[in-house]
């Protein structure tokens, strides 16, 4: 694969995780309760650190967007999202196993509700693309319009 190819798709991956996780965490900082009730909803952690994670959840993924949309670094980034996103598979894919009926709370909400109303499968697939997205720049961080080139120069 030639290097600018490579770097292409650095670019993209970068740009496609990182608005991802700015959005999803931007929708619910303004709602921490929610959030808190939504993790507690998966049923696999205490109820009060469930409710911990919730708090914070959405602040470390406004970091991680932030770090990933600027291009700063990248690897590190990349790597503890990608690792979020194999925890919010797990979970999501316990929580279908176990026969729970919760939404997500991808992207704000969560919690509890009716059979028809759940989207597992939709969830967990575009969480393997994302996570996807999360390995290859944990593999290859370097890519355009970064932050880490202007300040460190290209790497080689």
């Amino acid at each position: 694969m030639s290097t600018r190819v490579a770097d292409g798709l650095g670019l993209v991956a970068r740009l496609v995780l990182g608005t991802v996780f700015l959005v999803a965490g931007a929708l619910k900082v303004p709602t921490p309760e929610a959030l808190a009730k939504a993790t507690q909803a998966y049923q696999v952690l205490p109820h009060d650190v469930a409710a911990y994670v919730g708090y914070a959840l959405p602040i470390a993924e406004v970091i991680l967007g932030l770090l990933l949309s600027l291009g700063l670094f990248t690897r590190a980034s990349a790597v503890i999202s990608s690792l979020l996103l194999v925890a919010f598979i797990i979970g999501i894919a316990q929580a279908w196993a176990r026969g729970l009926t919760i939404d997500c709370g991808c992207f704000g909400g969560g919690g509890t509700v009716s059979a028809d109303e759940t989207s597992y499968l939709p969830r967990i697939l575009e969480d393997f693309g994302l996570l996807a997205c999360g390995l290859w720049l944990s593999w290859r961080p370097k890519s355009p319009l970064s932050l880490e080139r202007a300040i460190f120069g290209p790497a080689d």
